[in-house]
């Protein structure tokens, strides 16, 4: 019993040992609760003074002052000792202080007391966890070792089979350092696996390391010997396949399931890289050679069997995430172009023809080298990434255990009932006022102070619009925050007001200064039209035409203003008009009419009322993939029928498009008009046609295609005439 007592150093067996332990452990806790809310008041006394109901600076108080951070409250009569005595025992005047000591001083005792055997259970735990992490460590290192011998391999049966020229010499022996400094840190991590990790994790490692010697045989014999290709290939992979073996001890010697699933799909992984690898050596080879040798065409058909079967069992295990980042990470030119000569080399070898991957390339083998490495390297990535998820999912479980062995000491089986009835005490005076704050405080933000601005939007004046005070009257830090808010509440209420009246002036601005615009506008478009018709000479008639089109694109723009201010247009048709003059008169108001192909539907009209804000809504969508599509290209604008009746207008251009983020944001501000400001002016075409849209409700909508933008504006069934209206 007394070893299960010890933990670290603290023999909490001995009883006078037990309370000094509680000693030591409760006054640094005492001391982090209590400095600061002692700093706080001092912090506070600093900041400014209470003189009646108002925080007076500090340059205005006096050092009497400094004494009294709080005001006195209107509620407690002076001189009365007796009620003064019974207010101390009022739990919700306590501060947070008293409050947080009393809930965690108690527990922190029990918990010294009562809670060694589930810590130690607990670090228990976590130490299986630590050694997992150790073992996964040095499984990226076997990774990485069998990363670089696999190229190696691959190395030298490209060496081997093109002759043991000085050429492909050279990067063998460059491969000869990475492979050393892996197999270097390899022996560095190994040596901390001992049989406390389970006696087949230590008995493997202690085979790996008893296999490394072979590498540098291997080398030997293949620079010193006549060794076939084949050979080569078999010699380093018994190597490689040794090494592979140790991803399978992760999990073993002890009840590690979360980790289970990645286990395997890195085992399967790791065999489908090396089978992969060696694909990329023996077609090496044989593109060096020009054909496949005795054996080699078997072995390169069955390591691609074995890659796939190994990758089919990496998806069974691997979750979603990881199939996804495993499609996404083994793909590529280089993944599509490697396939393509896989099925070329086994064509001609079946053929019994010279592997001849490109007949205009002299390097076949080097392009193949390259194409299949960026599959290998795929896999090798998803490896790596793999163990790091297992390393990080081993420290989290470590860490959990741990803190779970330090919670355990939180519990109590002896005073477990005073425990629970002090802290429901405590916590019902903390956390009422707090979750009525919270609650009201959230009812303001999402519903009270919303409909207080729309009524200042509607009456312009916040004269008796007076928020109702938080319903917290304690006199604690929670009371003085609740008021503090109701004080902000107030202030956002005033706020609210003064931006209403200056956006009422400043929507006024607009208007007048929109209407003057327009009447000049439209007189000098009469005095224009005056002209015309009495001009006969041709440049001076297409001059006055080019004159007559820029002051109906001011007279636009000045509608735009209109939009900006929130007013409607005046009504200028009573009749419904045909969909081919609505499209015709947006096209009078735009700059490159002659660039648009119309492809309208026949019968279908536009009800009045509407017509003049869809003539200016579809405007501004012509005129933006008129600017943004190149002089040469034509904009099409087609229509379309709805299953509801309505009618759908598209307009498309092929020019620069938009990225997926700006096609995101600009379809959100379309469907959602946003709030006039400084911005909207820089896309005035944009909120101008959310703003139109949202009238009618119509609704637009972009969409990118190969070549440019579409923009696409459904018109609802209310919005045709019924009699003209498409079937």
């Amino acid at each position: 019993m007394t070893s299960l007592l010890c933990w670290g150093r603290f023999d909490v067996s001995h009883p006078f040992q037990a309370v000094r332990w509680f000693v030591r452990l409760a006054l640094p806790a005492w001391r982090v609760l209590k400095l600061p809310f002692i700093s706080g008041c001092a912090s506070g006394a600093d900041a400014g003074v209470y003189v009646g109901q108002r925080v007076e600076p500090v340059s205005n108080r006096s050092p009497a002052d400094v004494h009294r951070p709080h005001p006195p409250s209107p509620s407690m009569p002076h001189g009365r000792n007796g009620e003064k005595g019974r207010r101390k025992f009022r739990f919700r005047d306590w501060r947070v202080r008293s409050r947080l000591i009393a809930l965690i001083v108690i527990p922190t005792g029990v918990s010294i007391v009562v809670g060694a055997q589930q810590v130690i259970t607990s670090w228990n735990l976590a130490s299986q966890y630590q050694r997992v992490m150790d073992k996964s460590e040095l499984s990226a290192s076997v990774t990485e070792l069998t990363h670089q011998l696999a190229l190696e391999r691959d190395l030298a049966v490209h060496y081997v089979a093109a002759g043991r020229t000085p050429e492909r010499e050279e990067p063998l022996r460059t491969q000869f350092g990475p492979v050393d400094a892996a197999a270097e840190d390899f022996r560095d991590k190994a040596a901390a696996i001992t049989p406390a990790y389970g006696e087949s994790a230590s008995a493997l490692t202690r085979q790996l390391l008893s296999r490394l010697p072979e590498i540098a045989a291997t080398r030997n014999t293949v620079l010193g010997s006549e060794l076939l290709a084949l050979p080569t290939v078999t010699k380093y992979s018994q190597i490689i396949a040794v090494l592979a073996q140790f991803h399978d001890q992760i999990g073993k010697g002890g009840d590690q399931e979360e980790l289970a699933g990645d286990v395997a799909a890195l085992s399967a992984l790791s065999k489908a890289y090396d089978a992969a690898s060696e694909q990329r050596g023996l077609l090496a080879a044989a593109a060096a050679a020009g054909r496949f040798q005795s054996g080699e065409l078997d072995r390169f058909i069955a390591a691609r069997a074995r890659q796939e079967s190994e990758v089919t069992v990496f998806r069974a295990v691997a979750t979603p995430e990881q199939r996804q980042l495993y499609d996404d990470t083994v793909t590529g030119t280089l993944v599509d172009r490697a396939e393509v000569i896989r099925l070329r080399a086994l064509a001609q070898a079946a053929e019994g023809d010279r592997i001849d991957i490109e007949p205009e390339r002299q390097d076949d083998a080097d392009h193949w080298f390259e194409a299949s490495s960026g599959s290998v390297n795929g896999i090798w990535t998803m490896q790596r990434r793999i163990g790091e998820a297992i390393n990080v999912q081993s420290r989290t479980l470590k860490d959990a255990a741990r803190q779970e062995a330090l919670l355990a000491a939180a519990y109590s089986l002896l005073l477990l009932l005073a425990v629970l009835i002090i802290t429901a005490i405590m916590a019902r005076s903390l956390v009422s006022p707090l979750r009525r704050l919270r609650t009201e405080a959230l009812h303001i933000a999402g519903a009270r102070l919303p409909e207080t601005v729309r009524l200042l939007r509607e009456r312009g004046d916040e004269a008796g619009l007076v928020p109702p005070p938080i319903g917290v009257d304690s006199r604690d830090e929670i009371g003085e925050v609740a008021r503090a808010f109701d004080e902000v509440h107030r202030e956002a209420i005033r706020l609210a007001g003064e931006e209403s009246r200056l956006r009422a002036n400043v929507n006024a601005m607009f208007v007048n200064l929109s209407r003057r615009s327009q009447t000049m506008v439209q007189r000098q478009i009469q005095i224009i039209d005056g002209l015309e018709q009495g001009e006969q000479d041709e440049r001076r008639l297409a001059g006055l035409f080019s004159l007559d089109h820029l002051a109906t694109r001011m007279r636009r723009n000045n509608e735009n203003l209109l939009v900006l201010a929130g007013q409607d247009a005046p009504r200028r048709y009573n009749e419904p008009v045909g969909l081919a003059d609505v499209v015709r008169a947006a096209l009078s108001e735009v700059e490159g009419y002659e660039r648009v192909v119309a492809k309208l539907a026949e019968g279908v009209a536009v009800s009045g009322q509407a017509v003049n804000d869809i003539v200016h809504l579809l405007a501004e969508l012509i005129e933006n993939a008129l600017a943004f599509s190149p002089y040469e290209t034509r904009v099409t604008v087609a229509t379309g029928t709805m299953e509801s009746g309505g009618l759908v207008l598209t307009v498309d251009d092929t020019g620069i498009g938009m990225t997926q983020d700006e096609l995101e944001q600009a379809n959100a501000r379309l469907a959602h008009a946003p709030t006039v400001d400084v911005s909207v002016s820089r896309r005035m075409g944009l909120f101008v046609v959310a703003r139109l849209a949202q009238r009618h409700g119509v609704r637009v909508e972009l969409r990118s295609h190969n070549a440019g933008l579409t923009a696409i504006v459904l018109l609802p069934g209310s919005l045709l005439h019924p009699h003209l209206a498409p079937a």
